[in-house]
């Protein structure tokens, strides 16, 4: 296995990541693409409302070489600050309409599974009509590989036997491969500033003492990579045209088991890590999760500004103790990444959920309108 080994600051455009080579070069900037021309490509983001998707269309829009245009199906997004298309990725006129005048696609939709696989169905049915196609990144998941246990490198079978979400990537995987100018990426567990799950929620269960060291339950391979390399990977992948129909993992390259990512998350925090027993682990499987997921729903839906506290979920406890590792030599050697040290990515993480945390405290103690301070 090749480490990661310390690089030069290098960009993605005009935007410094700091451990990144965003493509093969040997003198530090982005390198040579089969597609590098003085006009800038308009690259349309589908789920540009979303933890990757706002990550991306900010690096876009700072860049030297791209125009994003931002698509979700709310409309809005946080990263420039303006209004996104409205756009529902299952209506094939909307998304051939969306389409025209575009250089490039990334697909980083999320949803249930149904609108999942619809979605890849209508995209690359509507790609398939375009002379040339489009490039189009189809951000997939590490859990295309279901059950299976060790080191995968890409040319692993697709099982999809994890659950259903699983079965639902792995089929619009299937869909994507019917587009020629294609790149797959299957990133793993993508933490960053804003995680909705792998920063919040697994910070605030840290802090509140229901995560920490699981024993065995906790010795799975935690296939972390942060969001700025999923980023990264992005947008070496609309620009490199030899790396057309590849699929790529996405990782750190000597992933920790999740009691050490739970460790150095604590520490980060500056919280005490906990010894979660079994029984405990079992009570949170069996018997709170789906009581406070029920409560959870129901505060969403009645509009009310108090929330129970987030249930963990059995898929996650499941996840802790899987055995397996993905390789990511191709996309060292193909991609050129070099992946954000976890330590510090982590306290990028810690600084951003206090700070969440430091607002919602001065909102609540905001004096309400109307009243004296």
């Amino acid at each position: 296995m090749n480490h990661a080994v310390p690089a030069a600051p290098n960009k993605v455009g005009a935007i410094s990541i700091p451990g990144h080579l965003t493509a093969p070069d040997a003198v530090g900037r982005p390198g040579r693409t089969d597609t590098d021309s003085a006009v800038r490509k308009r690259v349309l983001v589908l789920g540009a409302s979303g933890f990757i998707g706002e990550r991306l269309v900010a690096a876009l829009a700072a860049s030297d070489w791209a125009i994003p245009l931002a698509a979700s199906r709310r409309g809005t997004t946080r990263s420039l600050g303006t209004d996104a298309l409205q756009l529902d990725t299952r209506d094939a006129g909307a998304v051939r309409n969306a389409l025209q005048g575009v250089d490039a696609v990334v697909n980083c939709v999320a949803g249930d599974n149904d609108a999942i696989i619809a979605g890849a169905r209508v995209l690359f049915s509507c790609c398939a009509q375009l002379a040339p196609p489009p490039r189009v990144v189809h951000l997939s998941t590490m859990m295309v590989y279901g059950t299976a246990t060790g080191t995968v490198d890409e040319t692993a079978p697709l099982r999809g036997d994890w659950d259903d979400y699983s079965a639902a990537k792995v089929a619009a995987e299937g869909l994507a491969r019917q587009c020629a100018s294609v790149v797959i990426l299957r990133p793993g567990i993508v933490y960053g500033p804003d995680s909705p799950i792998w920063t919040q929620r697994i910070g605030h269960w840290l802090l509140e003492g229901r995560l920490g060291e699981l024993g065995p339950a906790g010795e799975g391979c935690c296939n972390l990579v942060h969001v700025d390399d999923v980023v990264a990977a992005t947008c070496v992948a609309l620009r490199l045209d030899a790396v057309a129909g590849e699929a790529f993992n996405l990782s750190l390259p000597s992933p920790p088991s999740w009691n050490a990512y739970f460790r150095q998350y604590a520490s980060a925090l500056d919280t005490p890590v906990r010894s979660v027993s079994r029984s405990r682990l079992q009570w949170e499987r069996w018997v709170l999760a789906a009581p406070l997921k029920f409560a959870e729903i129901l505060t969403r839906a009645a509009g009310l500004g108090w929330r129970p506290p987030a249930p963990i979920r059995p898929w996650l406890l499941r996840l802790c103790g899987h055995p397996l590792r993905l390789e990511v030599g191709k996309a060292e050697r193909l991609l050129g990444m070099r992946w954000k040290p976890l330590d510090e990515g982590l306290r990028e993480c810690a600084g951003s959920l206090r700070g969440c945390e430091a607002q919602a405290f001065g909102k609540a103690l905001a004096p309400r309108r109307g009243r004296q301070p």
